[in-house]
Formats: C-alpha cells, sequence, structure tokens
C-alpha cells in the first residue's frame, strides 16, 4: 500500500492573510509543518500543494518537493485531488499547512484505519480531541464532530452539536481535527462532485464526503497541538516551542 502525504498551502487565508509564511522561532509555518510531517516517517513521499509562489519557493529553496496548482480549487480536498489525480498511490494524507506540532502517533491511528479495512468499506479516516470548554464549543472556528456507535461521522458543524436540552445525559463533544486520510478513489470522487448545499452552509469540506454517501472514520486522539488561524494561535504556538526547548 503506498501512502503519501499533501499538504494544502493556500496563502491567501481569510482569517489570517500570510498565516503560512509566519516566523515561528526561526522557520515558517508552513516549513515547520512539512518537516514534523516528513519527520513522522510515515510516508513513502510528502508533497505541499499550493497557489503561491512564495510559498512553493519557501518549501523549495529548503530542499523539500512542492506543487503548484493549475487551477483555483475552492477547498483543500479539491487542491489535492487535482495534484493526485495521475499519482500511483493508494492512500493520501491531507495534513493541514497550519499544523507546525503535526506527530507520528496521531497519523499512525489514522493509517491503521486503512490497514485494518480489508474489505475496503471505509472511504475517508480523520482525528477527533475530545474539548470540555464551553467557549471552544461555542466557538464557530472550531469544527464539531457527531459520531455513531461505531465511531463512524454523523455530521460536522461550527455549532454546538448536540445541543445540550438535558446537560445530564452525559454528551461528550470532539473538535475535528484537519486531518484526513483518503483512499484515491473517494478523493477523486469528490473533486468531480458539485458541491450540495449542507457544504456550502457550514463551508465544512468533509461535508460534502456525507452527502454523498462516503464513510468517515473517525479516531480519537488527546494530541490536539496548535493549528494556527489567527494571530493569538501564533502566539500560543511560539509560547508551545519555547516549552517544548
Amino acid at each position: 500500500m503506498k501512502v503519501i502525504s499533501m499538504i494544502p498551502a493556500r496563502y491567501g487565508a481569510s482569517r489570517f492573510p500570510a498565516k503560512l509564511m509566519q516566523d515561528l522561532d526561526g522557520k515558517t509555518v508552513i516549513l515547520r509543518t512539512y518537516q514534523a510531517t516528513i519527520n513522522t516517517g510515515l510516508f513513502d513521499d510528502v508533497f505541499v500543494v499550493t497557489d503561491s509562489d512564495i510559498i512553493y519557493k519557501e518549501i523549495v529553496s529548503n530542499g523539500g518537493k512542492a506543487i503548484m496548482s493549475k487551477k483555483e480549487h475552492q477547498s483543500g480536498s479539491d487542491r489535492i485531488a487535482e495534484a493526485v489525480e495521475h499519482l500511483d498511490v493508494d492512500i493520501v494524507v491531507n495534513v493541514q499547512g497550519d499544523e507546525p506540532f503535526t506527530e507520528k502517533e496521531s497519523l499512525q491511528k489514522v493509517l491503521e484505519v486503512f490497514n485494518t479495512d480489508v474489505k475496503k468499506e471505509i472511504d475517508l479516516a480523520s482525528l477527533m480531541v475530545e474539548i470540555h470548554d464551553w467557549e471552544e464549543i461555542s466557538n464557530p472556528n472550531t469544527v464539531k464532530v457527531i459520531v455513531d456507535q461505531n465511531n463512524f461521522a454523523l455530521y460536522f458543524s461550527r455549532s454546538p452539536i448536540p445541543y445540550p436540552r438535558d446537560k445530564e445525559a452525559g454528551v461528550r463533544y470532539f473538535k475535528h481535527k484537519g486531518i484526513y486520510a483518503f483512499r484515491k478513489q473517494a478523493l477523486l470522487d469528490f473533486y468531480n462532485l458539485p458541491m450540495q448545499f449542507l457544504e456550502a452552509t457550514e463551508k465544512i469540506e468533509c461535508i460534502r464526503y456525507l452527502e454523498y454517501g462516503k464513510r468517515i472514520k473517525m479516531v480519537e486522539t488527546t494530541v490536539e497541538g496548535v493549528e494556527i488561524d489567527t494571530p493569538q494561535d501564533l502566539e500560543r504556538a511560539k509560547q508551545l516551542i519555547k516549552n517544548l526547548k
């Protein structure tokens, strides 16, 4: 089974433009993410896929591999699908470019889903982290996920799901971490299927897979890291690196 990682990297992020080129203790965010992904040792190859000459040059000039997107894309999955369409691969792992603390343990858990799926019934695997702080649960920048008894995703939302009408029911809330592992065909299907209204409303790309009947296996992890969506996140990441030294 050939497994590669693709890191979609868009320069013009809406909430924090040029966030991937911000300095994080002497290296850019995107370079740290790329190197952290390689250092897991889990992949046959790792590429950054970008629409930006600046990001492309940052990776290549530091000895990495990058691919320039040929088209404009609405999501990271679309960008990756274009890049892998003619590659001989089985599993494609999407690591978000703003995840400089990407680590081996969580990625191994995601890949193990496919190692045990002998009937090839699972289209995607992804990660979720339990969250307890109501401010984070209510934050629309935090994508939440609910699952069935076998940890298959039922729905993703920026709203708190489920709504806590009964606060004594013992519900657990999970944040979706933006790491996906796809079977190549599932990714190509996504690329060729039009966006539907749920995805368009929530602006969460993995909803498209659910709307077209794909099966997403969620894997629980306790490793949260820092996703850099805002300048405040960048400061948290800088502090985390200082603490790790």
